[in-house]
């Protein structure tokens, strides 16, 4: 593949990934609610997540999907409700397990599946890989689908790269928060209220 649409394509999925989505959202409430290895163990599931639509768009099963409309609701909406369900489980947590340093809570290995999940139940995220990928696909130089493939697995490794750093100076951020007595005393509130919102947004 040609190094400048590959380098291209870094770009465009760099700033793609960091716009304000779903999936950072949920990073960014996992790392802030407990700490950066449960924002990475979230970011690990995410990308994880994206190796089923990067394969569904290079083999055209999300175009399918997409066409049929029933289906591509189906699958949208239990996302949301699966978000809207961790939603009602934030609101009925104790402010302590975000203020106790040796939470309970963590079990990297249920927040990776947990980001496995979100990101298999978003539909839109097939769709986009679907939008994006080809838009840099060179016909002349290689098959069709190896480049898609290829293009594929360097945006799922950026992704994986700044959802790590994100994790980090959310931790960065929770540690300003907590010693917020009025923020910290909420922390269950603000972490239901973000899930409520990122599943709206997916619904709709």
């Amino acid at each position: 593949m040609d190094m400048m649409v590959l380098i291209s394509f870094l770009g465009v999925a760099i700033f793609l990934t960091l716009m304000p989505g779903p999936d950072i959202l949920f990073v960014i409430v996992q790392s802030i609610s407990q700490n950066k290895m449960a924002g990475i163990a979230t970011a690990l599931g995410l990308c994880s997540g994206l190796i089923f639509h990067i394969t569904a768009a290079t083999i055209g099963i999300s175009a399918i999907v997409y066409q049929s409309s029933f289906a591509f609701s189906i699958v949208k909406y239990a996302g949301a409700t699966y978000l809207f369900y961790l939603a009602w489980q934030s609101f009925k947590e104790k402010n302590s397990v975000f203020l106790n340093g040796s939470q309970k809570t963590m079990n990297y290995p249920s927040l990776y599946k947990k980001g496995i999940l979100m990101n298999i139940l978003n539909p839109k995220v097939s769709i986009f890989f679907l939008a994006l990928l080809p838009q840099f696909v060179v016909p002349s130089t290689m098959n069709v689908s190896a480049q898609m493939l290829i293009l594929g697995l360097i945006f799922l490794v950026q992704a994986l790269v700044i959802f790590s750093l994100i994790s980090i100076f959310s931790e960065k951020l929770r540690s300003f928060l907590v010693s917020k007595p009025f923020i910290a005393n909420r922390m269950n509130l603000i972490k239901g209220t973000l899930l409520l919102f990122i599943g709206l947004q997916i619904a709709f």
